[in-house]
């Protein structure tokens, strides 16, 4: 680590193995070809240090416990970046935390065994600590982890850190104290069946002084504050490699914005100019948006 973190991460950092096929996604009965695949450090919290690194910035990640199988790679993969995990524990007899992603473009299908591990009883993340975030100028928290995610915010209110957070409904705390929370479809699908982005738009805005964004895939984005009426933006057009990511990448981009005090119109179009650069390749992580390229996109655009 060269430099003091300027972002505190908590959350999912996983082994990701991605298969890219070579024709079109996998159709039951029928052979499908691997063009690539890779084992690489993923999730929310995983894919946003290395796209904070690239961009620039120093981060301190904290939360999965890392096994057997996946801390040599983490190790390996985070040896020359500016990405502090020294305080995240290793799991010494579990191999740790993995997934499994099948990409064809705009497709993707993930597999893993969370709904056993959160079923589990057990705790297998970290308990945040307060000295691993003062000092620190921004943050980005995962809503997955119960009462330790909630303390991670807690310390984070308590010393004047801004937070930005994921898929958080309107009516919880995470979201209540974010200075963005960025709602993807799939938690609107799921919180808010049935209703129009606008309205859940509505029910989010009474709830925070923070900015939210609600993101539709390749649709118009929305974006507001309290009191203000409904802003929207098209995502960057670009040619899909592989969507794997591509959230991660946005929520990277929206913390880079918090720390660098852009405008929220600034914020919104410079975390989807990320995530476009991010979905036109494959692998992510060993591709993920430099400064200039984000820049490069927003000026031509």
């Amino acid at each position: 680590m060269e430099k003091k973190p300027e972002v505190y991460l908590f959350g999912q950092i996983l082994g990701t193995h991605s298969f890219l096929l070579k024709d079109g996604f996998l159709e039951p009965d029928e052979y499908s070809e691997i063009k690539d695949q890779y084992f690489l450090p993923g999730g929310e919290t995983g894919t946003a240090a290395t796209v904070l690194d690239s961009l620039g910035v120093s981060v301190r990640m904290d939360g999965t416990w890392l096994g057997t199988a996946v801390a040599p790679m983490i190790k390996e993969f985070y040896k020359e970046k500016n990405v502090d995990f020294s305080g995240m524990y290793f799991w010494e007899d579990d191999p740790g935390v993995m997934d499994y992603v099948v990409i064809a473009g705009l497709v993707r299908s993930p597999m893993g065994r969370f709904q056993t591990l959160f079923s589990s009883g057990k705790r297998w993340w970290n308990i945040p600590k307060e000295e691993d975030i003062v000092g620190c100028k921004a943050a980005a928290i995962d809503p997955f982890f119960g009462e330790e995610t909630i303390l991670a915010a807690d310390i984070c209110k308590k010393n004047g850190i801004p937070y930005v957070t994921i898929d958080s409904p309107h009516n919880s705390e995470l979201h209540r104290n974010a200075a963005v929370n960025v709602v993807s479809k799939e938690c609107t699908s799921q919180h808010y069946a049935g209703m129009r982005p606008e309205d859940i738009m509505k029910l989010m805005q009474e709830e925070t002084d923070g900015l939210t964004i609600i993101t539709q895939g390749g649709g118009e984005m929305l974006y507001a504050r309290k009191g203000e009426k409904i802003h929207r933006m098209n995502p960057f057009k670009i040619e899909v490699k592989s969507t794997l990511g591509a959230g991660d990448t946005f929520k990277a981009g929206c913390t880079y914005g918090i720390l660098h005090g852009m405008s929220d119109s600034e914020l919104v179009r410079f975390a989807s100019a990320c995530s476009a650069i991010a979905i036109s390749r494959f692998p992510l992580p060993l591709n993920p948006p430099r400064l200039e390229e984000v820049e490069a996109l927003i000026r031509n655009n």
